[in-house]
């Protein structure tokens, strides 16, 4: 965008899957909406869905402020762990912490101020499950459902997991308008990452931590989820962990079709988050990964706006 021509301030935003690192969704959205920017219209996939949903219904600052309370301890004890076989966090301790706060209230997306796109995939009807309609909470639950990690949403005879397998970056879905900007956030960019600030961390939480992190090492050995991207071993020709397998693995599906999506969908702004700026649980850096957003997006938009 040209400095001195009309432009439409109007974005239709797209927030891709990334686990933590979809905090990074609400630096954006503080960043464009303090320079003017309307957001008219939000889809999401994952992280994004649970993000743009909660800025669709009003309650983003409210999460936020929640969220920035958090250190690792708490993020342990929000998973509710499950025998199932289709995977082993059940999801619903934290999704009703988050109904006592009123944060996700009892909302259907068609009564939602502004249009709204949450993006999940029918495993066994091999297609994804677009949510444009009905329940917010139930299509950001099933929007987040990362395959063998959370358990899956059960609907109408279908399987519902993560949008992020066939749908990480839903620029297809989101609703246009004439001449608005098409803005969409890639939290799986194979990009280096450079913190905005060193990240701070009380040490008797730290020691607590790894205390606890101990046990799990115990249950879980090289399989343990809950490692930070610290703590994770480069690759080697070495056998790599249960887990670890299965993010490396998404992270790279996630990253080639969301260059297919690109490539058939150029957004006018691309706000690129780097894959290893956080792990799949690392909430408790809340602060560092929302002020990585805004800064990304802030350059992003510096390039449109020159």
């Amino acid at each position: 965008m040209k400095q001195g021509t009309k432009h439409s301030l109007s974005v239709a935003l797209v927030l891709s899957s990334g686990g933590a690192r979809g905090l990074a969704h609400i630096g954006v959205i503080h960043e464009l909406v303090s320079r003017g920017y309307r957001i008219h219209a939000i889809a999401g996939s994952s992280m994004g869905a649970l993000v743009g949903g909660l800025y669709a219904v009003g309650k983003l600052e409210e999460y936020e402020h929640w969220i920035l309370g958090f250190d690792k301890l708490d993020i342990l004890r929000m998973i509710d762990f499950t025998l199932s076989d289709e995977g082993f966090i059940k999801g619903e301790r934290v999704f009703e912490q988050m109904r006592k706060l009123d944060m996700i209230p009892d909302i259907r997306i068609e009564d939602l101020p502004i249009s709204f796109t949450a993006v999940a995939v029918d495993i066994l009807r091999n297609k994804e499950r677009v949510f444009t309609s009905g329940s917010l909470l139930h299509a950001i639950r099933a929007s987040i459902a990362i395959p063998l990690v959370f358990t899956p949403v059960h609907e109408n005879g279908g399987v519902l997991v993560d949008g992020g397998v066939l749908s990480p970056l839903p620029l297809d879905y989101v609703e246009r308008e004439p001449e608005d900007i098409l803005v969409a956030v890639d939290l799986n960019a194979p990009i280096p990452y450079n913190p905005p600030s060193p990240p701070g961390e009380p040490s008797a939480t730290n020691q607590r931590f790894r205390a606890l992190l101990k046990k799990w090492d115990e249950m879980f050995g090289h399989k343990n989820p809950f490692r930070t991207k610290e703590e994770i071993p480069e690759a080697t020709d070495e056998k790599i962990g249960y887990f670890d397998l299965i993010m490396r693995s998404v992270q790279l599906m996630q990253h080639r079709l969301t260059t297919y999506a690109l490539t058939r969908t150029p957004p006018d702004v691309l706000i690129q988050i780097s894959k290893d700026c956080a792990t799949v649980f690392e909430f408790y850096r809340a602060k560092e990964l929302i002020e990585y957003g805004r800064a990304v997006c802030a350059d992003a938009l510096n390039r449109f706006e020159a």
